[in-house]
C-alpha cells in the first residue's frame, strides 16, 4: 500500500476509534449516569482512570484515543432542591432496614458517606471511639429546658415566630447537663442555639457507659450531630442536650419542639424514625440549626 494511501487510511481509522469511543462514553453516562456521578464525585481521578480501563478492555484502542474521547464528568446540571431531595430519599431507602431495626456496620457506613456527600458536613457513626447504642430509631417529642436559673415559658421566647411552640411547655427538671447559661444576663447566642435545637439520647446505653460513665458524660455534653428524616430528606444539625427516653416508651431519641416541626416529626401515632450520626466538628465551625443540601 502507498505511503500516502497508508496514511490517509490510518487517520481515517483513528477518526472512527475516536467517534466511536465518544459515542459510548455518551450512551454509558446515559445509562447509568446517577451511580457515575456519585462514583465520580467521591474520587475523580479514581473515576477517570477505571472508565478508561473499562473502555480499553471492552474496545482495545489507543491511550491518545481513550484521552480525546473521555472527557471529565460534569455536575448533574440545574437540579431543583426537589428533585435533589427526591434522589437522597430514595438512595436511602435502598440501605435503610425497617424503622425500628438498628443499621448495621456496613449500613451505617454508607449512610453517613451518603449523608456527607449530600450536606457537606461529614458525619460518621463514631467519633474518637464513642458511639450511641444506634444512629437510626424513633424520635419522640421533648419539651423545652430551662436555660437559666429562673428561665419561664414566659421569659422563653425572643419572637412572635418562637412563641408558637409555646403549647410544648417546660420540663419539670434541667437537661442531664443542668442549665446552658448560669443567668439570662450571661446566656450567650450559643446557649439559646444550644437548647431550641437539642435532642435527648440514650446516652446509658451506649458501648462502654457503665465502664466510664464520668469520660461519656463529658463526651457526649452537647455533642453536634446530624438528625435527618428519611422519609423527606429534611435534617438540621442538633446538640445532645439531654438524655433520654427511657427504654419502656419503645423510643430511641427525642427531639425539642423546634426538632420536631423542621423534621416533620410527631409524637403518637404519627411518629418516625430518623437517622443521626455525630459530626466531625473540631473548629466548632457548623452551626446548630437547619441544614440545606450542596
Amino acid at each position: 500500500m502507498p505511503k500516502h494511501t497508508q496514511s490517509l487510511h490510518f487517520k481515517d481509522l483513528h477518526k472512527k476509534w475516536t467517534s466511536r469511543h465518544r459515542h459510548l462514553q455518551k450512551n454509558l453516562w446515559e445509562r447509568h449516569k446517577d451511580s457515575l456521578q456519585d462514583f465520580y464525585d467521591s474520587s475523580k481521578n479514581l473515576a477517570i482512570s477505571s472508565l478508561a480501563s473499562i473502555l480499553l478492555l471492552a474496545h482495545p484502542a489507543s491511550a491518545s484515543i481513550l484521552a480525546q474521547g473521555l472527557e471529565p464528568v460534569q455536575q448533574t446540571p440545574n437540579e431543583t432542591p426537589a428533585e435533589k431531595r427526591a434522589k437522597l430519599i430514595e438512595t436511602l431507602k435502598q440501605f435503610l432496614p425497617g424503622e425500628k431495626d438498628p443499621l448495621s456496620e456496613e449500613q451505617e457506613n454508607n449512610i453517613a458517606q451518603i449523608l456527607t456527600d449530600y450536606f457537606g458536613i461529614q458525619v460518621i457513626p463514631q467519633l474518637t471511639g464513642h458511639r450511641l447504642n444506634r444512629s437510626y430509631g424513633i424520635i419522640g417529642a421533648e419539651q423545652h429546658l430551662t436555660r437559666y436559673p429562673g428561665d419561664s415559658m414566659a421569659s422563653h421566647f425572643d419572637t412572635p415566630e418562637e412563641r408558637i411552640y409555646w403549647s410544648s411547655g417546660m420540663a419539670p427538671g434541667r437537661g442531664a447537663w443542668g442549665y446552658f447559661a448560669p443567668s439570662k444576663e450571661e446566656m450567650t447566642e450559643q446557649d439559646k442555639l444550644r437548647e431550641k435545637y437539642y435532642i435527648a439520647v440514650q446516652t446509658f446505653l451506649s458501648p462502654g457507659w457503665q465502664g466510664n460513665v464520668k469520660e461519656h458524660y463529658d463526651f457526649f455534653r452537647y455533642r453536634k450531630m446530624l438528625v435527618v428524616n428519611p422519609e423527606n430528606g429534611k435534617a438540621i444539625v442538633a446538640d445532645i442536650g439531654d438524655a433520654g427516653p427511657a427504654q419502656w416508651t419503645g423510643k430511641h431519641l427525642g427531639g425539642s419542639p423546634e426538632v420536631m416541626s423542621y423534621l416533620e416529626r410527631q409524637d403518637g401515632s404519627l411518629k418516625g424514625p430518623v437517622l443521626y450520626f455525630f459530626i466531625v466538628d473540631p473548629e466548632d465551625k457548623v452551626t446548630l440549626g437547619p441544614v440545606k443540601p450542596l
